[in-house]
């Protein structure tokens, strides 16, 4: 609990010093480009669907990944509770949706919260692990957008590849009888990194650059929705390099760190002025406000709500009795045994 209350307080401070440079930014340019015509909306209609198929896969291969961990599960549950940790992630502080997410799926399985807990880490490894690597391809690439340097492209390339080697050589050292002791520990957890190892992790890997394809097109759609006119790597370039911006701790709905990654990425591609601006406000709220009612009215109807969420997260906390209360057992014991 100090470690998440600090990892919010620290995120609050990102997002007020990004969010101030942003809201800075926007102050000195044009007023706001925003669809107005029957053409534009409708483009925005696609960026909305499109969203929507994104959410759904990305559902699908939570789904995907549960299964092959062995956890037991609905479909419905995976592409629910995927809305539901969206919605958190808007709302709460410290990635909360995560919690909610892995809690109430613990009531619905009977594997292990930590099993649960597995997967959805193994999950953002994927994610973090395809981010990293478009990256580097489209900076070693030259595409506009990427913004980033050979050197920071090769810093995150390394790091995948560090990340993999590390991996590998866990688990031929485990087939050796070696880490007997940390392997009973961390099994529950990690159970879930061993599709990486296998034939069977190739399909969650593209499903997850198919996603982030998706949410290129997505960016581009959302752009054209204001006559901004992107080319598919460009588009692409922006939001991989603002959901690594949005990696740093944040305010929910990574506030700052996202709108700070989209207005560099857009500066990057020549992209300024009031177009850049409408971009922003566009994207933020295709991939933002709809999930986060969608998402708050699926866990209102099929989980039970608010308090009953708020309960799961409590019981994800550890299962140590408050100070005062063993002071109270440990007192009651000497005068029993008195």
């Amino acid at each position: 609990m100090r470690r998440r209350r600090v990892t919010s307080w620290l995120g609050v401070v990102v997002s007020i010093v990004a969010l101030g440079a942003v809201a800075w930014w926007i102050s000195r340019q044009e007023s706001p480009r925003l669809p107005d015509s029957g053409m534009g909306y409708a483009w925005l209609g696609i960026a909305l669907l499109l969203t929507a198929v994104t959410l759904a896969l990305r559902g699908w291969r939570w789904h995907g990944i549960l299964r092959l961990s062995g956890v037991p599960h609905r479909l419905r549950d995976a592409l629910g509770l995927t809305l539901v940790a969206y919605m958190g992630n808007n709302v709460l502080p410290a990635r909360g949706g995560e919690l909610l997410k892995i809690g109430l799926m613990g009531e619905r399985t009977t594997a292990r919260r930590r099993e649960v807990l597995g997967t959805v880490l193994a999950e953002r490894s994927l994610d973090a692990a395809v981010l990293a690597v478009l990256f580097a391809a489209l900076t070693w690439a030259g595409v506009k957008g990427a913004a980033g340097g050979d050197g920071s492209a090769t810093v995150a390339a390394a790091g995948v590849g560090a990340a993999a080697a590390s991996l590998a050589a866990y688990m031929w050292l485990r087939r050796r009888g070696r880490f007997e002791r940390v392997a009973a520990v961390v099994r529950p957890v990690a159970r879930a990194f061993r599709l990486f190892t296998r034939p069977h992790g190739v399909p969650p890997a593209a499903a997850s650059l198919v996603i982030w394809c998706l949410e290129g097109l997505t960016f581009l759609i959302i752009a054209r929705a204001i006559g901004v006119e992107l080319e598919s790597l460009p588009a692409l370039a922006v939001v991989v390099l603002a959901s690594l911006f949005a990696a740093i701790p944040a305010a929910p709905g990574y506030v700052g760190t996202f709108d700070a990654g989209i207005l560099v990425g857009l500066s990057a591609i020549g992209v300024v002025g009031g177009d850049a601006v409408g971009v922003l406000l566009l994207a933020r709220f295709v991939w933002f406000i709809p999930v986060t009612f969608v998402g708050l009215g699926v866990l209102l109807l099929g989980y039970g709500g608010l308090r009953r969420a708020a309960a799961d997260d409590e019981e994800l906390l550890p299962e140590e009795p408050p100070r005062e209360r063993c002071r109270e057992v440990a007192s009651g014991q000497g005068r029993a045994g008195g």
